[in-house]
């Protein structure tokens, strides 16, 4: 397999995508600061009309019943609506709608969302923020429907049966049931603000409660001393106690695994807009701190699959994790004064600008219809390495939305 070595306004949106009228005004002052060379309003306009137009050709790919999944070899991977990539495929055309108002868009978000229905009622997965709040929460911020906020509010109490109050985490991965060992994974940061939002919709502080005992939970076992994460810490489900910490995804158990990186900064980003608890947002800026000051971070911002992945320079780079962290990086500068805020800012740049680059972002009509190239999703076991994904295109069009906001 090649390895991928890079050497190195918006169609107004008038939503602040999921970020605070407060943090909005801060976030707006950065745009004072931004460098003559930044993106303009006429290239966020361009990538995000491009984007709408790729993601015309891969909805003539997609067949009916599935959602995609990845591209490789000249073929059209797809998934069944259980897995945790199905709502980001529905989630991007709905923050294409947005801009571009192509009413095709939002009928093919409509109609996939329906795939997604049977899945409010799984308690076998801590990913239904994934898969029910980027599609359906998305269509709901932008038409309120009666059902899907239902379908929403029953997906956050499906999640919350995952909630073992003597750990203080959502079990990750394994049966409700079991009683040997209780896996969390950081990526599960991201599915908390499903049951924010649920808990405020419906009244329910005990949703709240859960949200916040597990991210206090997490701050306090997942990360090191340098504030970079493990992947996966094992509990004991009967007393609480930390068994092991480890990877599933990453390089070695010590590593800094790049999406886990970029998951704990945009999941502590939102735990203090949600919250507005200062230790969330000194947690976020210390993530922040250590992926923007590490030595083995590219000038253009794009990071390898894991910090300290073997053979660096010579190893793959993840646009995904690179979104991820553009997008959280514009709303922490939201949240962050001075230098701090102008850097946050200036990085998201960079990376946008590199990931709207051709080494990039594929030409319309190739692809399979992904907007961006280079992702990698599990590479220890030769998954999905090199190729598009769907939650590389999510973050990026949110990210994009994001920082046409600061424009305004």
């Amino acid at each position: 397999m090649k390895k991928h070595l890079f050497t190195a306004g918006i169609i107004t949106a008038a939503l602040s995508i999921f970020i605070s009228c407060a943090s909005r005004k801060s976030v707006s002052m950065q745009s004072e600061k931004l460098s003559a060379g930044g993106i303009n309003q006429n290239q966020i306009n361009q990538n995000l009309t491009d984007a709408a137009k790729q993601y015309h050709v891969l909805m003539q790919k997609l067949p009916e019943g599935v959602m995609p999944r990845s591209f490789a070899n000249d073929t059209l991977r797809t998934c069944a609506s259980e897995n945790w990539v199905s709502g980001f495929y529905p989630g991007t055309l709905a923050y294409l709608y947005e801009v571009t108002k192509d009413q095709s868009l939002y009928d093919e978000a409509v109609k996939k969302v329906k795939l997604l229905e049977k899945e409010q009622y799984k308690t076998n997965t801590h990913d239904l923020g994934f898969v029910m709040f980027c599609s359906f929460g998305n269509l709901n911020r932008i038409t309120p429907n009666e059902q899907y906020k239902q379908i929403l509010l029953n997906s956050a109490r499906s999640l919350a049966q995952r909630f073992n109050p003597k750990v203080g985490c959502i079990r990750s991965w394994g049966r409700l049931t079991d009683s040997s060992e209780f896996r969390v994974i950081i990526d599960n940061m991201m599915n908390l603000e499903l049951l924010f939002w649920s808990a405020r919709t419906a009244n329910d502080p005990a949703l709240r409660r859960i949200a916040i005992t597990h991210a206090n939970t997490t701050m306090q076992n997942h990360f090191r001393r340098d504030y970079s994460s493990y992947h996966v810490v094992v509990y004991d489900p009967q007393t609480g106690a930390v068994v092991k910490k480890q990877t599933a995804q990453g390089a070695a158990d010590e590593s800094a695994w790049a999406r886990g990186q970029a998951w704990g900064l945009y999941g502590f980003t939102m735990l203090y807009r949600e919250t507005k608890d200062r230790k969330y947002l000194d947690h976020a800026q210390h993530i922040a701190q250590f992926i923007l000051n590490h030595p083995n971070l590219p000038a253009d911002k794009i990071t390898y699959w894991d910090f300290n992945a073997p053979g660096i320079p010579n190893t793959y780079r993840d646009a995904s994790a690179a979104a991820i962290i553009a997008s959280a990086l514009i709303e922490l500068a939201g949240y962050s004064e001075g230098d701090m805020a102008k850097n946050y800012v200036n990085t998201a740049e960079t990376i946008l600008r590199t990931l709207s680059s051709p080494e990039y972002k594929a030409a319309i009509g190739e692809n399979g219809g992904f907007i961006l190239k280079h992702s990698v999703a599990h590479l220890p076991k030769n998954v999905e390495v090199d190729v598009p994904l769907p939650y590389a295109d999510y973050y990026y069009a949110e990210a994009m939305l994001r920082y046409g906001n600061l424009l305004k």
